[in-house]
């Protein structure tokens, strides 16, 4: 087999190379800076507990506008590293970020109490008589409510829509952090220069926040003026909704890329869902097939034709511009067939293909004849397994997955299904020793 050498693949293994850069280079440099701030502004006036509580303060600041800038969808980190691995940061800042705002306030406490000669708890109510002192310990106590609700035992209580709305609470957080960094912020206020640095750092956060959360979905969808176009019954709980709209041609999204989509008038405002395109975009329309397991995804086939659609996007890095060989495995499972599909259909997919295809039955195959018309298209080869995963039969088992594909370790490899499929076949791709530039996965960490 040989390397792919298409330009556009080489341009975005040049951008993936760019986003790394960059992101090391950033943090970097403003840990360093920081560290200068620290030093800079000497030690504080009563004793060692303050001293470790102003340093904590600067790195939860800092941690704050990393995550921010997580969240902000930039184009240059979501084709660098893809929206899953972001996701997945995302949520270690977060807890980073929780550690950090109990150990600020708790340093800082403790250190005013052991220079006055008072209890702790006398002290914590004394400093939260200062308005901004306050408004900082609100923004804790935010904080370690989002994180307990993003534990796995409350999270699977929670719909994803509810979900969702909770990490609206960050914003809050966010007003909060600034306002007590504008009256209580001692490190960043030495001279003019660290001023305008810190300041500098965080109208960027924030301005790529605004930018990549609101400006652009609001321009994009008033260019584009999506509407539905059609509602198709897949399955007893399987539905395919074909959005249109204008000047669709222009539209950056590539086949295996998702949309966060919004229904007005359908649902509220907030509720927003994860949803991978199930056909390729051909500039006319886009469709994405879901399953009805949650509030929106339930109550898709409901719609009505031309009914708005607000669509953010196109995200994610699972496209066929991340391949580097010309040969192509596609494994799915359940619902995970829907990126996997709108691969298969790509223009650009070509050379030798396999389609994997999991699923309990045939009859619970969705979009099973779209696949296979593709595939004798394509000139692909679609294997459908079907059946309970048991002890004799666990196809993606190592020795088995390549007695199904004997040249595996010359392909890309794209994955895409439940956590459990997905695990499996990663942990079995590491020991066929797939080389982890070939080994794409979309693991919907965003809704999950």
């Amino acid at each position: 087999m040989i390397a792919v050498s298409h330009p556009q693949v080489v341009t975005v293994r040049r951008s993936a190379l760019v986003a790394r850069l960059a992101l090391w280079a950033f943090l970097l440099v403003n840990l360093v800076a920081i560290q200068v701030m620290f030093q800079l502004a000497g030690p504080p006036a009563h004793n060692l507990f303050g001293s470790v509580g102003r340093m904590l303060g600067l790195y939860l600041a800092f941690t704050m506008i990393v995550q921010l800038l997580l969240i902000a969808r930039l184009p240059l980190l979501d084709r660098g590293f893809g929206m899953d691995r972001l996701t997945s940061w995302h949520r270690w800042v977060g807890f980073t970020l929780f550690w950090l705002a109990i150990l600020h306030p708790s340093f800082v406490i403790l250190g005013f109490a052991r220079y006055d000669g008072v209890p702790v708890l006398r002290t914590a109510l004394t400093l939260s008589k200062q308005v901004p002192v306050l408004l900082g310990m609100i923004a804790v106590s935010l904080i370690v409510l989002v994180v307990a609700l993003s534990l796995r035992i409350a999270r699977r209580r929670l719909s994803y829509e509810a979900w969702h709305a909770v990490h609206l609470i960050l914003y809050v957080v966010v007003v909060l952090g600034v306002i007590h960094q504008l009256y209580e912020g001692t490190a960043f206020a030495i001279n003019l220069g660290t001023k305008v640095y810190w300041w500098s750092l965080w109208a960027f956060a924030l301005g790529a926040l605004l930018t990549g959360r609101l400006i652009v979905p609001l321009i994009r969808n008033s260019r584009h003026r999506f509407r539905v176009a059609a509602v198709v019954p897949e399955s007893d709980d399987v539905v395919s909704v074909h959005v249109t709209g204008r000047d669709l041609h222009r539209l950056p999204a590539r086949a295996g890329q998702f949309f966060l989509w919004r229904f007005p008038g359908h649902n509220s405002w907030w509720q927003v869902n994860p949803f991978s395109l199930s056909a390729a975009p051909n500039g006319r329309t886009l469709r994405l097939t879901a399953k009805g397991i949650g509030t929106t995804s339930a109550g898709l086939r409901t719609l009505t034709v031309g009914s708005r659609v607000f669509a953010e996007g196109p995200y994610g890095a699972f496209t066929l511009a991340t391949r580097a060989r010309t040969a192509t495995l596609l494994i799915a499972g359940g619902i995970g067939i829907t990126p996997v599909r709108s691969l298969l259909e790509d223009p650009e997919i070509g050379g030798d293909v396999i389609v994997l295809y999991r699923a309990r039955s045939t009859a619970d195959a969705v979009l099973l004849g779209e696949l296979r018309n593709l595939a004798a298209a394509k000139g692909a080869r679609l294997h459908v397994i079907t059946g309970r995963t048991g002890p004799t039969n666990q196809p993606f088992r190592p020795d088995n997955l390549q007695a199904l594909v004997p040249d595996i370790t010359d392909r890309d490899v794209y994955v895409c299904g439940p956590a459990v499929l997905t695990d499996t076949v990663l942990d079995s791709l590491h020991q066929l020793r797939v080389p982890s530039r070939q080994v794409h996965a979309e693991t919907f960490r965003l809704a999950s």
